[in-house]
């Protein structure tokens, strides 16, 4: 857990790096724009569809659309967050590595383009099918208060440490059968902070980029089979 905490406190001292905050503000961008073209397509197709569907019409449908759209983008800024950053993930990593672990960076791979956009969706795949498992067991646990926060929190702790950890293993591996590098608890600890910071205003938008460059941290700290 130390090491986990340390490649964080490594991170936050890189995020005035200039290659760190373009990719930052590009990441950030291309979420909130998917995010505006979503409520846009809401606002435009969402009230006939409504009354057609449910009879909801005028101020009640704009009521219910507002609660769900607020519930939607809790739920799916995460997923939506990572996906973007799969696709500028390799300029974080090179960053990185380019400040601390130059070595690295010289014998890295270049990972094409189709590689990238395999893995993304291999990973938003995997982040929605565990999501969609959790559903019911976090319907049941509401009467809890606190359980289906603490679910999702758990869930999201082990799709993000595989997900973050896999983006800088992409760069480095000799082959596509090697094993992650980091071990079951560590891959876990690293994506539980994200999955907190998510859950922050404003943290939110750092939570990404924070943990690719944690990841980055923790690969060549511990490059051993998990």
């Amino acid at each position: 857990m130390t090491g986990v905490l340390s490649a964080f406190t490594r991170a936050l001292g890189q995020l005035g790096d200039g290659r760190v905050l373009r990719v930052l503000g590009k990441s950030m961008a291309v979420t909130l724009l998917i995010f505006l073209v979503l409520g846009a397509a809401l606002a435009a197709f969402g009230p006939p569809l409504a009354a057609r569907l449910t009879g909801l019409e005028g101020d009640v449908f704009y009521v219910v659309a507002g609660l769900l759209a607020v519930l939607a983008a809790w739920l799916l800024f995460r997923i939506v967050a990572l996906v973007v950053l799969q696709f500028f993930a390799d300029e974080v990593v090179h960053a990185v590595e380019g400040r601390y672990y130059p070595a690295a960076a010289a014998a890295a791979r270049k990972v094409p383009f189709r590689e990238e956009a395999r893995s993304a969706f291999a990973g938003l795949m995997r982040v929605l099918i565990v999501n969609l498992i959790a559903l019911p067991i976090a319907l049941l646990l509401l009467v809890t208060g606190i359980g289906t926060a603490l679910l999702f929190w758990a869930v999201n702790a082990w799709l993000l440490g595989r997900e973050l950890t896999d983006m800088v293993w992409l760069r480095h591996r000799a082959d596509s059968s090697a094993g992650l590098p980091l071990g079951g608890l560590t891959r876990f600890a690293l994506g539980g902070i994200v999955a907190a910071l998510l859950l922050v205003p404003f943290a939110n938008l750092l939570a990404p980029v924070l943990g690719a460059a944690a990841a980055t941290h923790l690969v060549h700290n511990r490059k051993r089979p998990a």
